[in-house]
């Protein structure tokens, strides 16, 4: 079973473990940890943690929760949640980002850890759609965030962005 979990000190050792695996860059997810000594975890989950109250950022950041993707027992990806745009944002990543391992890929996980990244933005975002956007020559990416209801609203010639609307569950509901 697929589920998600915020950072936090409780799973420590399965974090670390994961953002050292995690390149520094790939297909234009950005891992700052990549190459984190375990003693030094200690302060960059404290940033985490406190990046996603709003806490501590630099000039020019947004709060930004990091999201561990855990696959029954063992962490399987990353995903970052940004509370809001600004206009780096709404013309860059934008809200959310997410990272899954190679040997995970291909298999569902993405396109599931995507659909339940969008169901925790929704308390979270106050835009009524998510931006994200992808490495033009990832396809698979590009395909998962349509297959979670994405439309391309632009590329240029390195990304491709796209747009996912809040799904209103009153609709639903009802």
């Amino acid at each position: 079973m697929i589920y998600l979990r915020e950072a936090n000190f409780d799973d420590f050792e399965a974090e670390w473990r994961l953002v050292t695996v995690i390149p520094t860059d790939e297909n234009g997810y950005i891992n700052e940890y990549s190459k984190i000594k375990r003693g030094d975890f200690d302060k960059a989950l404290y940033r985490m943690v406190e990046w996603s109250k709003g806490i501590g950022l630099p000039e020019g950041y947004v709060p930004e929760t990091t999201l561990f993707v855990w696959n029954d027992m063992k962490i399987i990806g990353q995903a970052k949640v940004r509370h809001f745009l600004n206009e780096s944002l709404r013309e860059g990543s934008g809200h959310i980002g997410y990272w899954i391992a190679p040997e995970y890929r291909g298999k569902g996980y993405g396109t599931e850890t995507l659909r339940l990244v969008l169901q925790y933005a929704e308390n979270v975002i106050p835009e009524t759609e998510y931006y994200l956007r992808a490495d033009k020559d990832n396809a698979a990416s590009v395909r998962i965030m349509l297959k979670n209801g994405g439309r391309i609203v632009s590329e240029d010639d390195r990304k491709v962005y796209v747009r996912i609307p809040r799904i209103d569950w009153s609709v639903l509901d009802g």
